[in-house]
């Protein structure tokens, strides 16, 4: 079953994007129209920006939090990884399993509606600890939306194009995190830290409406019956060693974007003496302009490099992740301000160009039977592992290591030690790269 004006197809779909019923075997991409497609990627964009926004808007938000409710650093990592996680890790597959048989944008719907209200909700905690249970109700909200939106550029879109599409679609994550960065602090310091919450969600709802109305679905339903289970799509990723390397690859980056990289906001008042609000100009735009260029020009290049050699789709964002650990480590010993926007804004750019090409990877391997399955497992661990545990360990570590130092000194030096994880990052996404080819199945 399709809806929102999409082509109605009988029938499960084969690996290969195609309907298996034996009467239709048009790829999947073939069977939307140009404009349906353009629109689809602008509706997706626009999704993403609201789903990206939420998570730096917290990490600007964190030294008024922590002075209003008195929290430490490790319950400020708490805030910021295991109590969005939770759910967001646990709730992923079976919402992409959800969304490897029906209504993919339907599933959108429900899920923006859910992380919107809930990001609302952030905003009227009266304790701490509501604030935790109404971010575990954000990560809930937010644990379908990427395997669904991924899933469906990746059947909108042939496999020579995907890479660029997915590029597009992921500068919706830096797109988010300016308007988080310089909207959020300026709110936060002219009328509080909840009115940011609110200001910067309540757009969520809006966009439900949109997905509803005007997003469309390339390929068939799959029956319940003709779902691969869950056991057998597991086994057969695993069994890849480009996707098990990409998993491990993924876990690493997470542990240093999310664990390292929330506190650079608070890094920055606590060492460098900023406001809020130049914390967050500085730390949102930076990361905007290099985030913007690293995605885009990542996904092109490598789209380009791997119609030779797929190895490139690991290779090059392996390339990225060593290039960027110099550029961090004077991010975190400079004390000139032109160094500090400089180094920022390179590290961006190489952090950025890092993960479309993964995720054009993981699609050109994993099959489109199990697209949104392949993303949401691999987002498990990642966001279980990286995303849970990396703000929780490197604030953990800040306190420790603040004692007889300071906060500023302690935090600092925690960051140094996170940035060193993009090594064994970047020598996991190179030796995937190796067997890309072999594991092919677009």
């Amino acid at each position: 079953m399709t809806t929102h004006g999409a082509p109605t197809v009988a029938g499960p779909i084969d690996p290969e994007g195609s309907a298996g019923d034996g009467l239709d075997s048009t790829p999947s991409w073939q069977k939307i129209t140009p404009v349906q497609r353009s629109r689809l990627l602008a509706i997706l964009l626009a999704v993403g920006v609201i789903n990206y926004a939420d998570r730096p808007l917290l990490s600007v938000l964190l030294e008024p939090i922590k002075a209003e409710f008195g929290a430490s650093d490790t319950m400020l990592g708490l805030l910021s990884g295991v109590a969005f996680s939770l759910f967001y890790a646990t709730l992923g597959i079976p919402v992409a399993r959800l969304s490897d048989r029906v209504d993919r944008p339907r599933i959108i719907a429900v899920m923006i509606a859910i992380w919107s209200a809930m990001s609302i909700l952030c905003g009227l905690a009266s304790s701490f600890w509501l604030l935790a249970l109404a971010r575990i109700g954000v990560g809930a909200g937010e644990a379908g939306a990427v395997p669904a939106s991924q899933g469906l550029i990746a059947d909108a879109y042939p496999p020579e194009e995907r890479a660029k599409a997915l590029s597009i679609y992921m500068l919706s994550s830096t797109i988010g995190l300016l308007i988080a960065t310089v909207c959020g602090p300026w709110i936060a310091e002219h009328y509080g830290w909840r009115t940011a919450f609110v200001a910067i969600s309540a757009p969520g709802l809006v966009i439900v409406g949109i997905v509803m109305r005007f997003l469309v679905e390339p390929r068939a339903s799959i029956a319940p019956s003709a779902m691969e289970p869950l056991g057998s799509a597991f086994l057969l990723l695993w069994r890849k060693p480009s996707y098990r390397g990409m998993v491990i690859g993924v876990v690493l980056y997470f542990l240093l974007a999310y664990g390292a990289f929330v506190f650079f906001p608070s890094y920055l008042v606590r060492t460098h003496g900023m406001s809020l609000t130049e914390a967050g100009t500085l730390f949102g735009v930076s990361n905007a302009a290099g985030g913007l260029a690293g995605t885009y020009l990542a996904g092109v290049l490598a789209s380009r490099l791997a119609q030779d050699d797929p190895r490139w789709f690991l290779r090059l964002p392996a390339l990225c992740l060593l290039a960027c650990l110099p550029v961090l480590a004077v991010f975190l010993t400079t004390g000139s301000l032109a160094a500090l926007w400089i180094t920022l804004l390179l590290a961006s750019l190489f952090t950025g160009g890092a993960l479309p090409p993964i995720f054009a990877a993981l699609h050109f391997v994993c099959g489109s039977q199990r697209r949104a399955t392949a993303v949401a497992i691999m987002f498990f661990f990642g966001n279980l592992i990286g995303l849970g545990l990396g703000p929780l360990l490197t604030g953990a570590a800040s306190d420790i290591l603040a004692a007889g130092r300071g906060d500023a000194e302690g935090l600092r030096i925690a960051l140094l030690v996170t940035c060193g994880l993009f090594v064994p990052c970047a020598l996991a996404l190179w030796r995937a790269g190796n067997m890309v080819a072999h594991d092919k199945e677009i």
